[in-house]
């Protein structure tokens, strides 16, 4: 057997800081603390606890080149590395870490970007408990808990030269009316044509150019980086007159969605709720649409590139701020959010979660008419009378 290490792999210091308890027993106020180290890699979900001699085998092996077990290394060592997937073997021993490790070779991911893609994925995560145990839910209790934010504006030396202001055009009123919507009203079911437009809008390829016959760009009404145009469309839909409830992709050159297979109807509310990390103010809409990058696609070109997922999340970015405006011009309410349970949102798509991974989730449906979720609009353009 021969053995070599795991493709990405970063050691972390952890502190743990306790009250000491004898100090406090003799009558001073005294705080312990206990460091442990961890291994973090690319192609597992959970950081491990190393020792140090694990660290120094670990550090000594080549991650390309398969070599005989160091003699002195202990069998129980060796055996634990492997089936935690941080010591791979030739033959295979553990498939399943295997086969991801090999993903993530192939996938020509910067190695620290794919650490922190892999460990910052969430699963399972209540995010809106988790703010309402802390009393970070609202602004208030942001304030009392966390004391004064930075300024709204970077202070600055000097005066500044006051720029003139350009008359208000129907442009600007439409920019002005664009907000996250809270309240979505359930029930009411959303037209296909007025998504099939949200969707024309934003994901659509208008033009496609043919540099070889395996070898395609599109052209899209937003910016990509490398015109790479990476990102995929998946939705959830719950409530959409034309389409049956459940899962679908959309091809951006056909402009079609595919169904996919799907839990039952009546299982979409609680996935939408869970993919939302808890948000049921937005679980709500009868449309989600997940943004699902294919890092294989982009790490084409940018391989092993510092700045490749930067411009992946640009994309992102510029997909979903397209997607507001093009809903709010047509009336509709809309929503964009990171805090999802990345994990779980790639197992309900079959993502691998190395090629390809959920970034963020839109929203689109029609406005409740009661708000029962308070939402930042404070030039009131759309909840006039509100007084937040």
């Amino acid at each position: 057997m021969r053995l070599r290490r795991c493709a990405s792999l970063m050691f972390e210091p952890r502190e743990a800081v306790t009250l000491d308890l004898r100090a406090m027993l003799a009558g001073h106020a005294e705080m312990d603390s206990q460091i442990s180290w961890v291994a973090l890699a690319a192609h597992l979900d959970q950081p491990l606890p190393v020792d140090a001699e694990e660290r120094q085998l670990l550090g000594e092996l080549s991650a390309h080149r398969w070599s005989e077990p160091p003699a002195d290394a202990s069998p129980a060592m060796l055996a634990r590395l492997v089936e935690q997937g941080l010591l791979l073997t030739d033959p295979p021993s553990e498939v399943g870490h295997q086969m991801r490790d090999e993903a993530l070779r192939r996938s020509q991911w910067w190695p620290l970007a794919a650490l922190a893609h892999r460990h910052a994925r969430w699963q399972a995560v209540d995010s809106v408990e988790d703010m309402r145990r802390q009393g970070l839910d609202t602004a208030a209790g942001l304030r009392q808990r966390l004391g004064p934010p930075p300024p709204v504006v970077q202070p600055m030396r000097g005066d500044y030269q006051p720029l003139p202001r350009s008359e208000e055009a129907a442009f600007d009123a439409l920019l002005a009316r664009r907000t996250t919507c809270r309240n979505f009203d359930r029930e009411r079911a959303l037209p296909l044509p007025l998504l099939a437009q949200v969707l024309q809008r934003t994901l659509m390829a208008h033009a496609v150019q043919k540099v070889e016959r395996d070898t395609e760009f599109l052209k899209k009404n937003v910016p990509s980086g490398g015109g790479l145009h990476p990102t995929e469309g998946f939705l959830l839909v719950q409530n959409v007159d034309g389409l049956l409830p459940g899962l679908y992709h959309y091809h951006p050159v056909q402009h079609a969605v595919l169904p996919l297979p799907s839990p039952p109807p009546q299982a979409l509310a609680a996935l939408a709720r869970r993919m939302l990390s808890g948000q049921e103010w937005f679980a709500d809409a009868p449309a989600l649409l997940v943004l699902a990058p294919r890092y294989d696609r982009c790490f084409w070109k940018y391989r092993n590139h510092a700045k490749a997922h930067r411009a992946v999340t640009l994309d992102v970015g510029h997909i979903s701020q397209l997607l507001y405006l093009c809903a709010t011009e047509r009336g509709l309410a809309a929503f964009v959010t990171a805090a999802i349970n990345d994990a779980d949102v790639d197992r309900a798509f079959g993502f691998d979660g190395i090629g390809q991974s959920a970034m963020a989730i839109c929203g689109l449906g029609w406005r409740s008419a009661t708000l029962d979720t308070a939402e930042f609009d404070p030039a009131g353009r759309v909840t006039a009378g509100d007084d937040r």
